[in-house]
């Protein structure tokens, strides 16, 4: 298609030349809008973020600090998904799934920032303890009944590290399996069992009696508190900002 009259002293656009050049032009603007619209993404953070958070961390720790990293960002919007459920981020559309896993942790594509560690500890009503030797031994444990924070597993046991290095795995059968931290605590001050749970869920149970530790000296694998996102290069400002925003908080919370 021709769209220029050209001799060796003029050029000229024709009539089909003429209505091309006008779109090209247009389609130069839109271009140019699109460049601001990423610049301005860039320089502040704006927009809709989808994050998914396990219940307790959200009800506990995290609600607190997604509204404090509201009030300071106005322009961000924040879709939060409060389940214990194990989200596929690229499939079903979420910029950043905060997780608590206990090491190794798998083999992943997607890139992780650890936040904070939560240590843990095994607990039981003061009616336990005296079922026990003093001092209490992790062969102790055995035959008591439990309550178990997590999935169903075929086969159910707590890991303890002790002095010098020790280890020690007690295998147990709870009563009571459930992903819910209220509801085992729940069921822990209730009697029911004795459960492995974070140390900052129960701390102040143990400080008022309610509840104790069981074999002192003797602690589970520390948990990891991590957020989880598909790439560190070509982040939103709004998603970037949210990741280094928590990690600041979670530096400075009771969890560290």
């Amino acid at each position: 298609m021709r769209l220029l009259h050209r001799t060796s002293r003029h050029c000229t656009l024709t009539e089909i030349g003429q209505a091309y050049y006008q779109r090209c032009l247009a389609m130069r603007v839109e271009a140019e809008s699109a460049a601001e619209v990423i610049e301005r993404n860039r320089s502040e953070p704006q927009g809709l973020v989808r994050i998914s958070c396990p219940t307790a961390l959200l009800n506990s720790w995290v609600g607190p600090m997604l509204t404090r990293y509201m009030l300071k960002y106005p322009r961000v919007e924040l879709f939060i998904e409060s389940t214990n459920r194990r989200v596929d981020l690229i499939h079903e559309g979420f910029d950043i799934a905060l997780r608590v896993r206990f090491p190794p942790l798998e083999n992943t594509d997607m890139v992780m920032k650890v936040l904070s560690n939560s240590t843990q500890c095994l607990v039981g009503s003061p009616a336990f303890v005296q079922h026990l030797s003093s001092p209490a031994s992790p062969a102790d444990l055995n035959g008591l009944p439990s309550v178990h924070w997590g999935g169903a597993q075929r086969e159910y046991q707590w890991e303890l590290f002790g002095p010098d290095g020790a280890r020690a795995l007690i295998r147990h059968e709870p009563r009571m399996v459930t992903d819910d931290l209220l509801a085992l605590r729940h069921a822990v001050l209730a009697g029911v069992g004795v459960a492995h749970l974070p140390s900052v869920v129960v701390r102040e149970d143990i400080a008022a009696g309610r509840l104790v530790e069981l074999v002192p000296g003797w602690t589970p694998k520390c948990g990891i508190v991590h957020a989880i996102f598909a790439s560190r290069r070509g982040l939103l400002p709004s998603v970037r900002t949210l990741i280094d925003f928590l990690a600041e908080e979670f530096s400075h919370s009771d969890m560290a």
